[in-house]
């Protein structure tokens, strides 16, 4: 016994020396209205019953921060902050209100991993404030990756049409990879690379066109498209080597494209 308590004597220390140098996971808290009680979601639709109304099918709907039952469900003070101080003073607009739609500081008090993001060295400048995350996201419906009153184009880059219409507009010759969407070659928040690039190099388009071993030329010879490129691999990135310049698509010549 006296071995035992010696023991725990002596491992105290390390333990709670760990437990003050690690963080183990993240804590996630609502937004906050100083001296402010929350209401619940059902005291919101009087001034806002659009948005009360599509917000059950939003993914945001499930978040609930409620001290007791009777406020009920309080997904829409979670992101901007509890109401009774905002209601008391006949609403209006920033009135003891938050609104995540002018600063992105409510949306990364959760979305963390996308906060990282945007401190990548290339970044859509949400940070700067010239950019909000409703611009591309519609936190109160159903699709919440669709923008508020965003285009209603039948493509999958409605978002990105937004601000890259050029690169977006249909063409004769057309990058396939449109059809699938703009984040399969980009990362939408940040990236290390620049254009916010999913890789920086050749790799990017060898994802999808794939090279094969030539017979003819001998070991080493790279065929893409029934073309040898072994040379023109050696000159840098497909788009930057003076090649393939219009990777979004072409009206004049196909071989501009791909």
């Amino acid at each position: 016994m006296a071995a035992f308590i010696g023991m725990l004597i002596a491992i105290t220390p390390l333990a709670l020396l760990n437990s003050c140098s690690t963080f183990p996971r993240s804590i996630v808290v609502p937004a906050e209205i100083p001296g402010a009680r929350l209401v619940g979601n059902q005291a919101c639709f009087a001034c806002h019953p659009n948005y009360v109304q599509q917000f059950p099918a939003s993914a945001h709907a499930r978040l609930h921060f409620v001290p007791n039952a009777k406020a009920g469900p309080s997904g829409c003070e979670a992101c901007h902050g509890p109401g009774s101080l905002h209601i008391a003073a006949g609403g209006g607009r920033n009135k003891f209100i938050l609104n995540p739609g002018k600063d992105s500081a409510a949306c990364f008090k959760c979305h963390l991993e996308t906060h990282a993001e945007f401190n990548l060295p290339h970044r859509h400048p949400v940070l700067e404030k010239k950019m909000n995350c409703v611009q591309c996201h519609d936190p109160h419906g159903s699709d919440i990756t669709k923008p508020s009153g965003g285009l209603a184009m039948s493509r999958l880059n409605e978002s990105c049409m937004q601000c890259h219409r050029e690169q977006a507009r249909p063409f004769v010759f057309e990058h396939e990879a449109l059809r699938e969407g703009c984040v399969v070659c980009h990362t939408p928040h940040g990236s290390i690379n620049a254009k916010l690039l999913i890789e920086r190099d050749n790799n990017l388009c060898l994802k999808c066109h794939a090279q094969t071993q030539g017979s003819l030329g001998g070991v080493g010879q790279i065929l893409i498209g029934d073309e040898d490129h072994t040379d023109k691999l050696k000159l840098g990135g497909c788009w930057s080597a003076g090649c393939h310049t219009a990777v979004h698509g072409s009206n004049f010549n196909p071989k501009h494209l791909y």
